[in-house]
Formats: C-alpha cells, sequence, structure tokens
C-alpha cells in the first residue's frame, strides 16, 4: 500500500485454505492445495512467515480438504512466531465469505487481514491499512492472462462493481467484522458481499504492482518453480 493511505492496521490474520483445488488435480487428490511447495516452502507458510514479519502474530486458519496435513505441518505457530487457531469447516467447504463468518469469534478484536492460500505475493502486508470510513479494504493487481475481465473497478481510492477499467481482487484485504454483521453460519460466497459493501462506499481498495501470482494450475506453480 501507498505509504500516503492513512488508517488502522489489522491486529489479526486469517489464511483461506479450506478449499479442495479442483483446477490442481491430480497433485491435490493427496496433497492440499496450500500444502504445494513453490521456491522451498509450502504456499502457506509463505504467508505465515510474511504475516510474522509484518507484526500480525494471531493467525487463524480455515480447514476442510485434507486440513490436518496444514495443522501438523503448521502446529500451533510458535516456530513462525506466531499463534495459530484453526477454523474446522469439514466435511464441506464454506466459501470465502461463510469460512469468515464461522471464524469470527476466534479473531482478535478490531480489523482483520485475510489473505487466500494459493496466492503467491511479495505484497508487503505491514503497509496494509483501513479506513475509519470503510468496512474493507481491497489489493488489486492487473489483470493476469487467465483473467482479462478482472473483477472490481478503482475510483478515487473506492473499490467499485460494473465499471471500467477492471482490475483483478488479489486475494488480500482487511476487513472490519461490520462487513459480515447479520449473516448466518453456511456456505456464502465473498463477492456479494463486497459489492453490496462497494455500492454502499465502504469498501476502499489500492491497486499493488509488485509480485503476484493466482497459483491455480500445475502449469503455474512449475512456472514458478522453474530455475
Amino acid at each position: 500500500m501507498s505509504d500516503s493511505v492513512a488508517g488502522e492496521r489489522p491486529r489479526a490474520a486469517m489464511i483461506l485454505a479450506a478449499g479442495r483445488g479442483e483446477r490442481m488435480r491430480p497433485l491435490t487428490d493427496a496433497t492440499p492445495k496450500p500444502m504445494l511447495e513453490v521456491r522451498g516452502a509450502p504456499l502457506i507458510e509463505h504467508h505465515v512467515r510474511a504475516l510474522a514479519r509484518a507484526g500480525i502474530s494471531s493467525i487463524t486458519i480455515n480447514l476442510c480438504w485434507l486440513g490436518a496435513r496444514i495443522r501438523d505441518h503448521l502446529g500451533d505457530g510458535a516456530r513462525f512466531g506466531v499463534s495459530i487457531r484453526y477454523s474446522d469447516e469439514a466435511p464441506q467447504a464454506l466459501e470465502a465469505a461463510g469460512g469468515i463468518v464461522r471464524a469470527l469469534a476466534s479473531l482478535e478484536p478490531g480489523p482483520f487481514a485475510v489473505v487466500n492460500a494459493d496466492v503467491y505475493s511479495d505484497y508487503p502486508f505491514g503497509g496494509l491499512r483501513i479506513g475509519a470510513d470503510v468496512d474493507g479494504h481491497l489489493v488489486l493487481v492487473a489483470n493476469p492472462p487467465q483473467h482479462p475481465q478482472g473483477d472490481f473497478g478503482l475510483d478515487r481510492g473506492r473499490a467499485v462493481a460494473g465499471t471500467s477499467p477492471r482490475f483483478t481482487f488479489a486475494g488480500i484485504a482487511v476487513y472490519r467484522t461490520a462487513m459480515f454483521a447479520g449473516l448466518g453460519d453456511g456456505v456464502r460466497p465473498l463477492r456479494p458481499v463486497l459489492v453490496e459493501a462497494m455500492a454502499k462506499r465502504r469498501c476502499s481498495a489500492e491497486l499493488y504492482e509488485g509480485l503476484w501470482e493466482d497459483v491455480g494450475t500445475p502449469e503455474r506453480l512449475r512456472a514458478l518453480n522453474a530455475p
């Protein structure tokens, strides 16, 4: 995030790690997608270490498909200098918003960062902020070849839906609990929640131009690990 953007830093974080990783099959038949290795370490470990470097020491991770493998590898987080809690969703992953709603009670008070376990980025979490007048702040990136249409626009620091040009949501954000107020437990995608907040001008955004990759297919994984 630009140093010129003021706001409150998140004190806690959630890593979304419950998905099945269908596009990664057969690699994910026996290994959860967040445990696939990129440049010498599991994807999810890169996020844990990056959050720890940013001073975020309380992390919640949602689990479903082969979640025990993730829990066994990361443990309580002590060896990374953080405290890790787990939010179990078995037998069915609840999608992003549903997973966040399920985990809210385990998060520290105040705004919290959220990152998708299946992205790889050098985004500096230490600069992540949320303004007092919004309930969510999204990190957007340039549209990759596999997602040329993008997700959301950017208008004077606010994320907007249904406008052009559009950028791709990086799967990195910071939210207030107000974003999910009144939502019950269950399967719930994130986009409708974000769009509702955008309609109220309660969702800000920034455009990040550094390293970011959606590790969504075996081909992209191989490209990241190429010498």
